[in-house]
Protein backbone atom coordinates (compact mmCIF):
# COMPACT_ATOMS: atom_id res chain seq x y z
CA UNK A 1 0.00 0.00 0.00
CA UNK A 2 1.23 3.04 -1.00
CA UNK A 3 0.41 6.85 0.96
CA UNK A 4 0.39 10.00 0.09
CA UNK A 5 -0.06 11.57 3.40
CA UNK A 6 -3.73 10.40 4.21
CA UNK A 7 -4.28 9.19 0.59
CA UNK A 8 -4.30 5.14 0.36
CA UNK A 9 -3.41 3.80 -3.08
CA UNK A 10 -3.76 0.16 -2.99
CA UNK A 11 -1.54 0.31 -6.53
CA UNK A 12 0.95 2.07 -7.79
CA UNK A 13 -0.56 3.39 -10.77
CA UNK A 14 -1.80 6.77 -11.08
CA UNK A 15 -3.63 9.09 -13.81
CA UNK A 16 -1.53 11.91 -14.78
CA UNK A 17 -3.46 15.35 -14.94
CA UNK A 18 -3.27 16.12 -19.20
CA UNK A 19 -4.64 19.59 -20.22
CA UNK A 20 -7.59 19.35 -22.39
CA UNK A 21 -8.30 15.33 -21.23
CA UNK A 22 -8.29 14.60 -17.71
CA UNK A 23 -11.90 16.36 -17.14
CA UNK A 24 -14.13 14.49 -14.90
CA UNK A 25 -15.53 12.22 -17.21
CA UNK A 26 -12.31 10.88 -18.06
CA UNK A 27 -11.53 10.84 -14.11
CA UNK A 28 -14.49 9.02 -13.85
CA UNK A 29 -13.88 5.94 -16.42
CA UNK A 30 -10.13 5.88 -15.35
CA UNK A 31 -11.25 5.49 -11.38
CA UNK A 32 -14.08 2.80 -12.69
CA UNK A 33 -11.59 0.79 -14.99
CA UNK A 34 -9.19 0.37 -11.77
CA UNK A 35 -6.93 3.86 -11.05
CA UNK A 36 -6.79 4.27 -7.34
CA UNK A 37 -5.95 7.96 -7.50
CA UNK A 38 -6.60 10.35 -10.38
CA UNK A 39 -5.73 14.33 -11.21
CA UNK A 40 -7.71 16.69 -12.63
CA UNK A 41 -6.29 18.59 -15.71
CA UNK A 42 -3.36 21.64 -14.88
CA UNK A 43 -5.23 24.97 -13.99
CA UNK A 44 -3.73 28.35 -13.50
CA UNK A 45 -3.55 29.70 -9.87
CA UNK A 46 -4.90 32.85 -10.83
CA UNK A 47 -8.15 31.53 -12.53
CA UNK A 48 -8.66 29.86 -8.97
CA UNK A 49 -8.47 32.82 -7.18
CA UNK A 50 -10.42 35.38 -10.04
CA UNK A 51 -13.87 35.53 -9.32
CA UNK A 52 -16.05 33.63 -12.48
CA UNK A 53 -17.34 31.00 -14.34
CA UNK A 54 -13.96 29.25 -14.57
CA UNK A 55 -13.40 29.39 -10.78
CA UNK A 56 -17.11 27.96 -9.78
CA UNK A 57 -15.88 24.83 -12.34
CA UNK A 58 -12.18 24.53 -10.85
CA UNK A 59 -14.13 24.38 -7.49
CA UNK A 60 -16.51 22.10 -7.93
CA UNK A 61 -14.82 18.58 -6.87
CA UNK A 62 -17.99 15.92 -7.02
CA UNK A 63 -18.69 13.34 -4.21
CA UNK A 64 -17.76 10.47 -6.21
CA UNK A 65 -14.38 12.08 -7.52
CA UNK A 66 -11.46 10.54 -5.05
CA UNK A 67 -9.07 10.33 -4.56
CA UNK A 68 -8.20 13.57 -6.66
CA UNK A 69 -5.45 15.83 -7.33
CA UNK A 70 -5.44 19.31 -8.49
CA UNK A 71 -2.62 20.73 -10.34
CA UNK A 72 -1.36 23.97 -10.25
CA UNK A 73 0.13 26.18 -12.42
CA UNK A 74 1.47 29.64 -12.74
CA UNK A 75 4.53 31.77 -12.25
CA UNK A 76 3.57 34.11 -9.03
CA UNK A 77 4.24 32.93 -5.42
CA UNK A 78 1.63 34.90 -4.39
CA UNK A 79 -1.32 33.49 -6.47
CA UNK A 80 -0.40 29.75 -5.07
CA UNK A 81 -0.56 30.50 -2.34
CA UNK A 82 -4.33 31.50 -2.08
CA UNK A 83 -5.41 29.19 -5.17
CA UNK A 84 -4.22 26.07 -3.60
CA UNK A 85 -5.66 26.82 -0.26
CA UNK A 86 -9.04 27.43 -2.36
CA UNK A 87 -8.68 24.20 -4.07
CA UNK A 88 -7.83 22.26 -0.67
CA UNK A 89 -11.19 23.89 1.30
CA UNK A 90 -13.19 22.50 -1.99
CA UNK A 91 -12.02 18.91 -1.54
CA UNK A 92 -8.96 18.68 -3.75
CA UNK A 93 -7.32 15.74 -1.65
CA UNK A 94 -3.80 16.75 -2.87
CA UNK A 95 -2.39 19.89 -4.47
CA UNK A 96 0.04 19.11 -7.17
CA UNK A 97 2.28 22.16 -8.21
CA UNK A 98 3.44 21.72 -12.12
CA UNK A 99 6.88 22.42 -13.30
CA UNK A 100 7.05 20.32 -15.94
CA UNK A 101 4.65 21.40 -18.98
CA UNK A 102 7.17 22.28 -21.84
CA UNK A 103 4.40 24.43 -23.76
CA UNK A 104 5.79 27.12 -25.66
CA UNK A 105 3.17 29.52 -24.61
CA UNK A 106 3.67 28.11 -21.17
CA UNK A 107 7.34 28.60 -20.97
CA UNK A 108 7.25 32.56 -22.51
CA UNK A 109 4.92 33.04 -19.59
CA UNK A 110 7.38 31.69 -17.13
CA UNK A 111 5.25 29.05 -16.00
CA UNK A 112 5.76 25.62 -15.78
CA UNK A 113 9.22 23.79 -16.88
CA UNK A 114 10.93 27.31 -17.08
CA UNK A 115 10.53 27.66 -13.23
CA UNK A 116 13.35 24.17 -13.32
CA UNK A 117 15.80 27.04 -14.98
CA UNK A 118 14.73 29.42 -11.66
CA UNK A 119 15.52 27.42 -8.27
CA UNK A 120 14.97 30.22 -5.92
CA UNK A 121 11.62 30.83 -7.57
CA UNK A 122 10.44 27.38 -7.66
CA UNK A 123 10.76 26.64 -3.89
CA UNK A 124 9.25 30.08 -2.57
CA UNK A 125 6.16 28.45 -4.42
CA UNK A 126 6.26 25.11 -2.97
CA UNK A 127 7.21 26.55 0.10
CA UNK A 128 4.49 29.57 0.09
CA UNK A 129 1.76 26.39 -0.93
CA UNK A 130 3.26 24.04 1.91
CA UNK A 131 2.91 26.67 4.36
CA UNK A 132 -1.18 27.29 3.10
CA UNK A 133 -2.42 23.50 3.00
CA UNK A 134 0.75 21.10 3.72
CA UNK A 135 -0.33 20.65 7.61
CA UNK A 136 -3.67 18.94 6.29
CA UNK A 137 -3.19 18.41 2.66
CA UNK A 138 -0.54 16.40 0.68
CA UNK A 139 1.35 18.66 -1.61
CA UNK A 140 3.21 17.06 -4.48
CA UNK A 141 5.14 18.10 -7.49
CA UNK A 142 5.29 17.27 -11.27
CA UNK A 143 9.09 17.68 -12.51
CA UNK A 144 11.02 17.19 -15.89
CA UNK A 145 14.12 16.03 -15.59
CA UNK A 146 15.36 19.74 -16.29
CA UNK A 147 15.55 21.99 -18.95
CA UNK A 148 18.43 20.52 -20.96
CA UNK A 149 20.72 17.96 -19.98
CA UNK A 150 23.25 21.05 -19.01
CA UNK A 151 25.01 20.42 -15.99
CA UNK A 152 23.60 23.65 -14.35
CA UNK A 153 20.35 22.36 -15.41
CA UNK A 154 21.09 18.55 -13.74
CA UNK A 155 22.05 21.42 -10.29
CA UNK A 156 19.27 23.81 -10.63
CA UNK A 157 16.99 19.87 -11.11
CA UNK A 158 18.32 18.48 -7.63
CA UNK A 159 18.43 22.02 -5.90
CA UNK A 160 14.45 22.26 -6.30
CA UNK A 161 13.66 18.58 -5.44
CA UNK A 162 15.56 18.52 -2.30
CA UNK A 163 14.22 21.59 -1.30
CA UNK A 164 10.91 20.25 -2.33
CA UNK A 165 11.15 17.27 -0.06
CA UNK A 166 12.70 19.63 2.79
CA UNK A 167 9.53 21.89 2.90
CA UNK A 168 7.40 18.50 3.26
CA UNK A 169 6.18 17.23 -0.13
CA UNK A 170 5.09 14.39 -0.15
CA UNK A 171 6.03 12.98 -3.48
CA UNK A 172 7.79 14.30 -6.91
CA UNK A 173 6.37 13.22 -10.17
CA UNK A 174 9.58 12.81 -12.38
CA UNK A 175 8.95 12.83 -16.53
CA UNK A 176 12.14 11.27 -17.81
CA UNK A 177 12.34 13.94 -20.86
CA UNK A 178 13.63 17.42 -20.29
CA UNK A 179 11.61 20.58 -21.08
CA UNK A 180 13.58 21.12 -24.19
CA UNK A 181 12.62 17.69 -25.52
CA UNK A 182 8.88 18.32 -25.15
CA UNK A 183 7.61 14.63 -26.28
CA UNK A 184 10.37 13.98 -29.02
CA UNK A 185 12.83 11.18 -28.23
CA UNK A 186 12.57 8.22 -25.23
CA UNK A 187 12.31 9.47 -21.51
CA UNK A 188 15.41 8.42 -19.69
CA UNK A 189 14.41 5.92 -17.36
CA UNK A 190 17.50 5.92 -16.54
CA UNK A 191 17.51 9.34 -15.08
CA UNK A 192 14.30 7.84 -12.99
CA UNK A 193 16.33 5.28 -11.30
CA UNK A 194 19.09 7.63 -10.52
CA UNK A 195 16.63 10.36 -8.84
CA UNK A 196 15.18 7.81 -6.85
CA UNK A 197 18.48 6.52 -5.54
CA UNK A 198 19.48 10.02 -4.50
CA UNK A 199 15.95 10.53 -2.39
CA UNK A 200 16.07 7.07 -0.73
CA UNK A 201 12.78 6.09 1.09
CA UNK A 202 11.13 9.51 -0.46
CA UNK A 203 8.02 8.98 -2.61
CA UNK A 204 8.63 9.46 -6.45
CA UNK A 205 6.79 8.68 -9.39
CA UNK A 206 7.71 7.97 -12.82
CA UNK A 207 6.62 9.65 -15.79
CA UNK A 208 7.10 8.96 -19.86
CA UNK A 209 6.80 6.20 -22.45
CA UNK A 210 4.19 4.45 -20.47
CA UNK A 211 1.43 3.07 -23.45
CA UNK A 212 1.33 -0.27 -22.23
CA UNK A 213 0.74 -2.18 -18.87
CA UNK A 214 3.94 -3.56 -19.11
CA UNK A 215 5.56 -0.76 -19.78
CA UNK A 216 4.29 0.92 -16.31
CA UNK A 217 4.91 -2.33 -14.42
CA UNK A 218 8.83 -2.34 -16.08
CA UNK A 219 9.52 1.08 -15.14
CA UNK A 220 8.90 0.45 -11.59
CA UNK A 221 11.49 -2.76 -11.83
CA UNK A 222 13.79 -1.27 -13.79
CA UNK A 223 13.75 2.45 -11.52
CA UNK A 224 12.98 1.36 -8.33
CA UNK A 225 10.46 4.24 -8.70
CA UNK A 226 7.45 4.08 -6.11
CA UNK A 227 4.84 4.14 -8.92
CA UNK A 228 3.84 5.60 -12.43
CA UNK A 229 1.30 8.27 -13.26
CA UNK A 230 -0.23 7.31 -17.15
CA UNK A 231 -0.68 10.25 -18.96
CA UNK A 232 -1.37 9.84 -23.09
CA UNK A 233 -0.92 6.21 -22.05
CA UNK A 234 -4.47 6.52 -21.38
CA UNK A 235 -6.14 8.51 -23.36
CA UNK A 236 -9.17 6.44 -24.80
CA UNK A 237 -7.48 3.52 -23.12
CA UNK A 238 -9.12 2.82 -19.09
CA UNK A 239 -8.51 -0.35 -19.86
CA UNK A 240 -4.67 -0.57 -18.94
CA UNK A 241 -5.81 0.47 -15.23
CA UNK A 242 -7.03 -3.08 -14.95
CA UNK A 243 -4.22 -4.76 -16.73
CA UNK A 244 -2.09 -2.76 -14.64
CA UNK A 245 -3.22 -4.28 -12.08
CA UNK A 246 -3.90 -7.63 -13.51
CA UNK A 247 0.26 -7.63 -13.55
CA UNK A 248 0.55 -6.12 -10.46
CA UNK A 249 -1.14 -8.86 -8.97
CA UNK A 250 0.42 -11.76 -10.72
CA UNK A 251 -2.14 -12.40 -12.87
CA UNK A 252 -1.61 -12.99 -16.67
CA UNK A 253 -2.50 -9.81 -19.20
CA UNK A 254 -5.57 -9.25 -20.07
CA UNK A 255 -6.42 -9.50 -23.66
CA UNK A 256 -7.46 -6.90 -25.71
CA UNK A 257 -10.50 -4.76 -25.38
CA UNK A 258 -13.53 -6.47 -27.97
CA UNK A 259 -15.63 -4.35 -29.73
CA UNK A 260 -18.37 -5.02 -27.00
CA UNK A 261 -15.78 -3.71 -24.52
CA UNK A 262 -14.84 -1.18 -26.63
CA UNK A 263 -18.54 0.17 -27.17
CA UNK A 264 -19.03 0.07 -23.62
CA UNK A 265 -16.51 1.70 -22.30
CA UNK A 266 -16.93 4.50 -24.96
CA UNK A 267 -20.61 4.86 -24.49
CA UNK A 268 -20.25 5.08 -20.74
CA UNK A 269 -17.70 8.00 -21.28
CA UNK A 270 -20.00 9.87 -23.87
CA UNK A 271 -22.86 10.18 -21.33
CA UNK A 272 -20.85 11.13 -18.67
CA UNK A 273 -19.48 13.73 -20.80
CA UNK A 274 -23.60 14.68 -21.63
CA UNK A 275 -23.82 14.91 -18.36
CA UNK A 276 -21.94 17.07 -17.48
CA UNK A 277 -21.70 19.70 -20.22
CA UNK A 278 -24.55 18.81 -22.12
CA UNK A 279 -25.72 17.14 -25.81
CA UNK A 280 -24.83 19.69 -27.64
CA UNK A 281 -21.16 20.42 -26.34
CA UNK A 282 -20.35 16.90 -25.39
CA UNK A 283 -20.15 15.81 -29.07
CA UNK A 284 -17.53 17.84 -29.89
CA UNK A 285 -15.75 17.52 -26.66
CA UNK A 286 -15.73 13.72 -27.24
CA UNK A 287 -14.30 13.80 -30.66
CA UNK A 288 -10.52 14.25 -29.55
CA UNK A 289 -11.11 10.81 -27.02
CA UNK A 290 -13.43 9.02 -30.21
CA UNK A 291 -9.93 9.43 -32.21
CA UNK A 292 -7.92 7.61 -29.42
CA UNK A 293 -10.35 4.92 -28.56
CA UNK A 294 -10.41 4.07 -32.19
CA UNK A 295 -6.89 3.01 -32.21
CA UNK A 296 -8.58 -0.18 -30.93
CA UNK A 297 -10.46 -0.86 -33.71
CA UNK A 298 -9.48 -3.38 -36.44
CA UNK A 299 -10.82 -0.77 -38.74
CA UNK A 300 -8.76 2.12 -36.47
CA UNK A 301 -8.61 5.07 -39.57
CA UNK A 302 -12.22 4.42 -40.67
CA UNK A 303 -13.15 4.88 -37.16
CA UNK A 304 -11.02 7.93 -36.78
CA UNK A 305 -12.02 9.37 -39.46
CA UNK A 306 -15.50 8.67 -38.59
CA UNK A 307 -15.42 10.31 -35.54
CA UNK A 308 -13.37 13.46 -36.52
CA UNK A 309 -16.87 14.46 -38.44
CA UNK A 310 -18.69 14.20 -35.48
CA UNK A 311 -20.78 17.50 -34.61
CA UNK A 312 -24.18 16.26 -32.54
CA UNK A 313 -24.93 13.34 -30.10
CA UNK A 314 -26.92 11.92 -33.07
CA UNK A 315 -23.49 11.53 -35.20
CA UNK A 316 -21.31 10.22 -31.96
CA UNK A 317 -24.02 7.66 -31.75
CA UNK A 318 -24.46 6.56 -35.13
CA UNK A 319 -20.76 5.71 -35.00
CA UNK A 320 -20.82 3.46 -33.11
CA UNK A 321 -23.94 1.75 -33.80
CA UNK A 322 -21.90 1.40 -37.52
CA UNK A 323 -18.41 0.43 -36.39
CA UNK A 324 -19.00 -1.04 -32.93
CA UNK A 325 -22.30 -2.76 -33.77
CA UNK A 326 -22.48 -6.10 -31.60
CA UNK A 327 -23.98 -8.15 -34.30
CA UNK A 328 -21.27 -7.76 -37.11
CA UNK A 329 -18.59 -9.91 -37.33
CA UNK A 330 -15.49 -8.14 -36.56
CA UNK A 331 -11.80 -9.42 -37.30
CA UNK A 332 -9.48 -10.24 -33.91
CA UNK A 333 -8.99 -6.93 -32.31
CA UNK A 334 -4.89 -6.41 -31.73
CA UNK A 335 -3.27 -4.48 -28.61
CA UNK A 336 -3.18 -0.77 -29.09
CA UNK A 337 0.40 0.09 -28.49
CA UNK A 338 0.96 3.39 -30.40
CA UNK A 339 3.12 6.39 -29.45
CA UNK A 340 2.15 8.95 -31.63
CA UNK A 341 1.69 12.83 -29.90
CA UNK A 342 -1.76 13.73 -29.85
CA UNK A 343 -2.62 17.13 -30.24
CA UNK A 344 -6.39 16.84 -31.06
CA UNK A 345 -9.45 19.28 -31.20
CA UNK A 346 -7.56 22.02 -29.73
CA UNK A 347 -5.98 20.19 -26.76
CA UNK A 348 -2.70 20.35 -25.27
CA UNK A 349 -0.78 18.08 -23.56
CA UNK A 350 0.38 18.38 -20.28
CA UNK A 351 2.60 15.38 -19.53
CA UNK A 352 3.34 12.00 -21.58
Amino acid sequence: MLTLGTVPLDVPFVQAALSGYSDLPMRRLARRYGAPYTLNEVVLDKLVIQKGRKRQQILQVAEDDHPVGGQLMGADPDSFAPAAAAMAEAGYDVIDINFGCPVKKVLGRCRGGFLLSQPAAALEIIRRVYDAVGRDTPVTVKMRRGMDDSPESRKAFFEILDGAFSIGVTAATIHGRTVKQRYIGPSRWTFLRDVKRHVGDRIVFGSGDLFSAEACVRMIEETGVDGVTIARGCIGNPWIFEECRALWSGQPLPGPPSIEAQRAAIREHFDEAVREYGDVHAPRMMRKFGIKYGEHHPFSRDVRDAFVQVKTADDFLAVLAEWYAPERSWPPVARRTGHGDLVAAGATMESA
